[in-house]
């Protein structure tokens, strides 16, 4: 047994009586949260609730310290240089289409390439998708093997002097595997834009809650997330951007707060970050957010990583012996980050999570926002099981055993 299951006491909706039968395999969709997050959202409206950055009195000053400590708490977590790189959004999706609308919209022309991969997310898809339409830009897709691999000579053979923007996902919430950012960012930022170096964009929905995240390390010139899916609040999101990028880009959206001086006629903008960041502030969920980080911490991210690997393992392992089951990706299990993307022959994935819904098991099934990639796959659909630190070996044989019975209940043999 994990050492790890002592932290399941922490989550009041995992541990309440009329769950206690209950597992929850959709992580890579939401996490839970812990009691401390729930805590930190609810002391904020209690002890400091004021709207933050405006008021001149005590308790706004405290809602500004509140807020400003926990954009410290990101900055520190990403390893990013200054606080003021870090942009409070609602999740990843607001972030990535931040940086399409104010970036991407006045840096890209006609002719230029934009470089995805094939297994993004629509959020990482869509707005690129826009900014090729209005600007007479190329989208260019980089392909992964039967492994789900992206290979050196794919992303060589793709990122040219023609590429401006690449745009890529961290870990894939389909395969659950870790692309070679690192080493993606460091050939674009060598030979992208005529050997000026293309702009860098990492969807790190689902690799901050799994893995160690370091922005500088990575080189990477955006990375964005969600608070949601590592255990914060729905409703808080994170853009972290180069200082000297942010700079330069005007502002996604206007309105109170983001402005430093108004006339009729103009307005001269906040400083970073405050100009990416219009209107009353979602203070209290980013309080919750850095509670979420700290309490990831104190984790660690050695032990999740670790967890993540045994229960996918036990899972690939246990499908293997279930016969018309089919694993989606890499056959390794410590590449999939707790993600098992998964078929079962003649059983549509909707049937599958909805089978396993009576018997308490909470599973995803369909597109996961990823058409494209299950295009190329041959399939309409996929079932999806992700695990996350608090989930237990128990937890995932039950899921085995439930799920070698599926063809039968179907009536199928």
């Amino acid at each position: 047994m994990s050492d790890l299951i002592k932290y399941r006491n922490d989550f009041p909706l995992l541990t309440a009586s009329e769950n206690k039968d209950f597992i929850y395999f959709d992580n890579a969709a939401t996490a839970q949260r812990p009691k401390c997050v729930i805590d930190a959202i609810s002391e904020f409206y209690t002890k400091y609730n004021a709207n933050p950055l405006r008021g001149l009195y005590d308790l706004s000053i405290k809602a500004t310290d509140a807020y400003e400590n926990s954009r410290h708490t990101v900055a520190q977590f990403l390893n990013a240089k200054e606080d003021c790189e870090i942009v409070f959004t609602r999740n990843t999706s607001e972030s990535l289409n931040l940086v399409a609308y104010s970036y991407g919209l006045s840096n890209i022309h006609e002719g230029d390439e934009i470089v995805v991969s094939c297994m993004e997310h629509h959020s990482n898809l869509l707005p690129w998708q826009m900014v090729c339409r209005e600007k007479g830009a190329k989208l260019v897709f980089l392909e992964c093997n039967d492994d789900a691999v992206i290979t050196k000579e794919e992303y060589e053979s793709k990122i040219t002097a023609k590429t401006k923007i690449v745009s890529i996902v961290h870990v894939s919430n389909v395969f659950g595997i870790t692309n070679p950012v690192k080493e993606i960012a460091a050939y674009a930022h060598k030979v992208g834009n005529d050997g000026k170096g293309a702009c860098v964009v990492i969807d790190g929905a689902q690799s901050c809650p799994h893995i160690k995240v370091d922005v500088q390390a990575l080189d990477a010139d955006f990375f964005a997330l969600s608070g949601h899916k590592l255990c914060g609040p729905m409703g808080i999101g994170v853009l972290y951007g180069k200082k000297q990028i942010l700079e330069q880009m005007p502002p996604f959206l206007s309105g109170g707060e983001m402005i430093e001086y108004v006339t009729r006629e103009s307005a001269t903008y906040a400083e970073l970050p405050h100009k990416f960041e219009a209107g009353t502030v979602n203070a209290a969920d980013a309080a919750g957010l850095a509670a979420a980080i700290k309490y990831i911490e104190q984790i660690g991210f050695d032990a999740i990583e670790k967890n993540d690997n045994h229960l996918a393992e036990i899972v690939m392992n246990g499908f293997k012996n279930i016969p018309h089951v089919h694993v989606i990706g890499n056959k390794n299990p410590e590449n999939h980050s707790g993600i098992v993307t998964f078929t079962v022959d003649d059983v549509h994935p909707h049937d599958i999570a909805t089978i396993l819904d009576t018997e308490h098991i909470a599973i995803r099934a369909g597109h996961h926002c990823a058409q494209p990639l299950m295009q190329k796959l041959g399939v309409g659909s996929t079932a999806r099981a992700s695990m996350y630190f608090y989930n237990t070996e128990a937890e995932a044989e039950i899921f085995i055993e439930k799920i070698s019975h599926l063809r039968e209940w179907m009536g199928l043999k």
